[in-house]
């Protein structure tokens, strides 16, 4: 039983967005299967993801925030300028209709996603530095999503700063403190890292779960707005990540930072925790249900254009060998 479930964590983290769009396509034509991933159980399930985050984590790789304080210093301006000056863009450029303006706005203000660390390694990123901004990120998210969120929002919906902290608070820190603090006192034993092992498998079928309840919850308005709708937002969703690893890739560029670390960057910036974003969406925004849709696809198609992008950098690696 163990084999399987280990050989199961292996293939959900190797093909994590085939399996989230899987969920997501029946879901769509089922979509009563995932009605109870609302509310309470939505924020209990993106605990467990920060959780199963915080188990990876160990003393080591928060020295880096010591160790390495400009390179996460310039890394994180560029996660929280880059992504929410974009999303900010796009909205008035593309006179996005309130509810998807947020959901954009939300994604764009969240801190960097689990996922961005492997996207680094498979590319032969800095993973070092990878883990570093998402540590960084994410402890800043408490205060920074909110402040940004009221910011950039504030003239759509009135923004609640302060529920959102606590909430950020209860959702990331707290189960990341609490992963760390496990990985603290029982990496020493022998089974702990099978148990790591289970992490990513845990981590993606949760987040599938997340995607599930979304698009339960907007399936109505898909089918009553069209498939223009979706390729609409999906369209902006493609604009927002796109640019975001191209100018973390630039911010790199004018950091002087090397190949690998000019690669991490732009990963990290690019790729967001669209699911603290879709929980964020549901309990802040419940008047604007469709706010939650750019969240939605942003859990899927970050994973895919994460991959996508990591076996760029490795095609460019061959190539240039060649040359």
């Amino acid at each position: 039983m163990l084999k399987f479930l280990l050989a199961a964590s292996k293939w959900l983290a190797n093909y994590t967005s085939l399996f989230i769009i899987g969920i997501a396509i029946f879901t769509f034509f089922f979509p009563h299967t995932f009605d109870w991933v609302r509310g309470t159980t939505q924020t209990v399930i993106l605990g467990i993801i920060m959780l199963t985050m915080g188990l990876t984590l160990t003393t080591e790789d928060f020295k880096i925030l010591t160790r390495r304080p400009l390179d996460i210093f310039i890394g994180a301006c560029a996660q929280f300028i880059i992504m929410p000056g974009v999303a900010y863009m796009l909205v008035y450029v593309w006179h996005l209709e309130p509810a998807l303006a947020l959901g954009i706005l939300l994604v764009g203000c969240c801190p960097g996603g689990v996922s961005s660390n492997i996207m680094s390694y498979l590319c032969h990123g800095d993973v070092a530095f990878s883990v570093g901004m998402t540590c960084a990120s994410t402890l800043l998210a408490p205060v920074m999503t909110p402040f940004l969120m009221k910011l950039t929002a504030g003239e759509i919906i009135h923004v609640d700063a302060a529920g959102m902290f606590l909430n950020i608070l209860i959702v990331t820190i707290i189960p990341v403190g609490i992963g760390c603090l496990l990985n603290y006192l029982y990496s020493h034993r022998p089974s702990f890292p099978t148990l790591q092992q289970l992490m990513p498998g845990i981590s993606v079928t949760c987040l599938a779960l997340i995607v599930g309840g979304v698009i339960s919850t907007v399936h109505d308005d898909l089918i009553a707005r069209g498939f223009m709708l979706f390729i609409w937002t999906f369209a902006v969703v493609f604009c927002h990540n796109s640019l975001g690893y191209l100018l973390g890739w630039l911010a790199g560029k004018a950091a002087r930072f090397n190949t690998a670390k000019k690669r991490t960057i732009s990963i990290e910036v690019g790729m967001q925790n669209a699911g603290l974003a879709t929980v964020l969406a549901s309990h802040f925004f419940a008047s604007q249900p469709l706010a939650v849709l750019p969240c939605a696809i942003s859990c899927a198609w970050h994973s895919i254009s994460g991959t996508i992008l990591a076996g760029l950098y490795l095609q460019w690696d061959k190539l240039h060998h060649r040359m």
